[in-house]
């Protein structure tokens, strides 16, 4: 199996490079390879490549920038996913892509499946819903993984914001009312690895979206509570629980942003791990790296 994976160097892209080598042959790029600003260079590296599996973890993800950087937000996670599309239906491969719980409006109360209805709320979720469709349309066979609250070892995400600003700040004020489930980049990898294990024998049955998040569902309050539990950094700051009115960002976030993972355990007989267990096993993981914990800001 020949896989070319595009975004090598983000959270999940670093690590499918790991979980996807067992499947077969994987060609690893990112922007300096495959700028999605230049489709032709697109076009001209799969045709080159001619893989049977193209897993796209390139994304714009900055998401209150998104809201007046909307050209760019749509051309790479709209026109690229389509592009892409079309291209896996002309070399018969199968297509992964990753979405976001940010398609939905975060006004359920119980997790959504992925037949629920859609509202994205900002520029980065509508962008993503309609990479989505795209996609869905396109004639490929294509497996989409919405995940959400990614976070790992390395890159821009709130585990590391938060171990940097328990060295620098005496207190923070964290959002309590957004409920979610923390997923580990890891755990979304193996769980491509296995579905594309068993996707590729027959992709057009398992072509479809599915949710692919940690179980349960905490606030980002309890989140980094459990986060200075786990990791007990030497300074740990006095924790205030806020509303999301009282930190106003440019995007409007979900509520409740719980996503459902049901279909995808019936589908490919298996489950990402609890979110405080997988919190347990990243720290394990960092420490025996001795990974730092200092990063910039993330969405």
């Amino acid at each position: 199996m020949r896989i070319l994976l595009l975004g090598k160097i983000g959270q999940v892209g670093y690590e499918l490079q790991r979980t996807l080598a067992p499947l077969g042959d994987v060609i690893a790029v990112d922007q300096d390879v495959a700028n999605f600003l230049k489709p032709d260079s697109i076009r001209k590296l799969i045709r080159a490549q001619a893989p049977n599996v193209i897993v796209n973890a390139a994304a714009y993800t900055a998401v209150d920038k998104a809201e007046t950087d909307k050209s760019l937000c749509h051309t790479l996670n709209a026109a690229a996913p389509s592009l892409l599309a079309e291209e896996a239906r002309a070399q018969n491969a199968l297509l992964v892509h990753y979405s976001t719980d940010y398609v939905y409006p975060g006004d359920k109360t119980s997790p959504y499946a992925e037949d629920d209805a859609t509202g994205p709320l900002g520029e980065y979720g509508r962008s993503k819903l309609d990479g989505d469709l795209a996609i869905q349309q396109s004639g490929a066979n294509y497996l989409i993984f919405r995940t959400a609250w990614v976070y790992g070892a390395r890159g821009q995400n709130f585990l590391r914001t938060m171990l940097r600003l328990a060295k620098e700040r005496p207190e923070l004020r964290i959002v309590s009312d957004q409920i979610g489930a923390p997923t580990w980049s890891r755990m979304i990898a193996q769980g491509t690895a296995l579905a594309i294990a068993k996707a590729v024998h027959a992709p057009t049955r398992h072509s479809g979206v599915y949710h692919l998040t940690a179980a349960g569902e905490t606030s980002w309050y309890e989140f980094t509570k459990a986060i200075f539990e786990e990791f007990a950094p030497e300074r740990r700051p006095m924790l205030t629980p806020i509303t999301s009115d009282h930190y106003p960002t440019p995007a409007k976030r979900p509520a409740y942003s719980v996503l459902s993972n049901d279909k995808f355990e019936r589908v490919f007989g298996a489950r990402l791990p609890n979110w405080r267990l997988q919190l347990s096993l990243v720290a394990a993981d960092m420490a025996s790296q001795n990974t730092p914990a200092a990063v910039s800001e993330s969405k």
